[in-house]
């Protein structure tokens, strides 16, 4: 047995975290730069408990709210402008996985005199500004990985840059922030958390360590699952779901993302799909394809679900998420290609893939 574990993350998880941990936000500098969306970080309490933290302090902060639901490159240069012009410090992400993707491009861009397309070469002159993540979402598990996923329009997709340096200095999780999330988003971002640790347990990047988390990750979303389904949700339900989300976040920083996420980016571009529910569309394709390179794996994760076989928790998904949109072969033949750019998720999917393999599995999926 061989393996590496590289986590640098401090994690608070629980109430009233943020404002136990202002210490923690003052010894990253005295000006904070917060981007959000536009409207859910005000609106759950998140950024006024932030912004609270940093007044306790005395740190001066300054809000970006701009962050789109997919954020683009062009939007986080902007945000990297002001935060230069502001002297910031450090930089903290209170949102989804976009405004927490996003503070990692700008954490980057802020630190460093270089071009946007830059960031994709993983390569930093200087270290990038400390992260703090507060996410108000449970699924994308961004406030533990190294990871910023950025909508390039150029490329008509989303690619991705992460280093052990943008990993976040801090996350802190507080689940009282997603307990008014309406039921698609709280469908898309469950599914979101669970296909990182489906993902990341079946992926050749997997090691012992990742796989004791990533099986967590799936039991925690099959136990919650009669709660998904009839959305009866708790404030206990919504930590285990929040757990879930930073589990599987743990889960691929340490194994990455396979296919699934490579093909997703497509429906989201193309279709406006929300990440999760573009991953749930092609779990029962997926796992089928995956089947004869890691059967053991597959059964193993399915008996953790209380599913009988991979049909069965298709339609389980479908009565989640709905039925991926119909595409015609055009679309088909351009979603192969532009997947093709997916090469990190391509390498590292169980099963080898020709382009033939996935012009199949978006065929199949159609």
């Amino acid at each position: 047995m061989k393996y590496q574990y590289f986590m640098p993350t401090r994690l608070a998880f629980g109430r009233n975290c943020i404002q136990e941990n202002a210490d923690r936000l003052a010894a990253f500098g005295s000006r904070a730069f917060i981007l959000t969306g536009r409207h859910s970080a005000k609106a759950c309490g998140a950024l006024d408990d932030v912004t609270a933290a940093l007044e306790s302090r005395d740190i001066a902060y300054q809000v970006f709210n701009e962050i789109e639901s997919n954020p683009s490159l062009e939007t986080v240069v902007k945000a990297g402008t002001i935060a230069k012009a502001f002297g910031a410090e450090f930089v903290i992400g209170i949102g989804g996985g976009s405004p927490l993707d996003a503070a990692k491009a700008v954490a980057v861009l802020t630190a460093n005199d270089m071009q946007p397309e830059e960031l994709f070469q993983n390569r930093f002159p200087k270290r990038p500004l400390p992260i703090v993540g507060v996410p108000t979402t449970a699924g994308t598990g961004s406030e533990v990985t190294p990871y910023s996923v950025i909508l390039r329009r150029d490329l008509q997709t989303k690619v991705s840059f992460g280093t052990p340096e943008t990993f976040p200095s801090l996350a802190l999780l507080d689940s009282r922030y997603t307990a008014q999330l309406p039921r698609t988003v709280t469908m898309d971002t469950a599914v979101d958390a669970f296909t990182h640790s489906l993902e990341g347990y079946l992926a050749r990047r997997s090691t012992a360590l990742s796989s004791v988390l990533a099986l967590e990750g799936i039991r925690l979303f099959g136990e919650v699952l009669p709660n998904l389904l009839s959305f009866e949700i708790d404030d206990t339900v919504r930590d285990k779901l929040l757990h879930a989300s930073t589990v599987g976040g743990i889960v691929i920083a340490q194994a990455g993302v396979t296919i699934a996420h490579g093909m997703g980016y497509c429906y989201t571009f193309f279709k406006n799909t929300p990440h999760g529910r573009a991953n749930g569309f092609l779990m029962r394709e997926y796992l089928k394809f995956n089947q004869p390179a890691a059967a053991e794996k597959i059964d193993t994760a399915l008996k953790l679900l209380g599913m009988a076989d991979i049909d069965a928790f298709g339609d389980v998904l479908e009565r989640l998420i709905g039925k991926a949109p119909v595409l015609t072969s055009d679309e088909v033949d351009s979603f192969t290609e532009l997947t093709l750019l997916q090469k990190g998720s391509i390498a590292n999917n169980a099963r080898e893939l020709s382009k033939e393999d996935i012009h199949r599995l978006w065929k199949n999926n159609a």
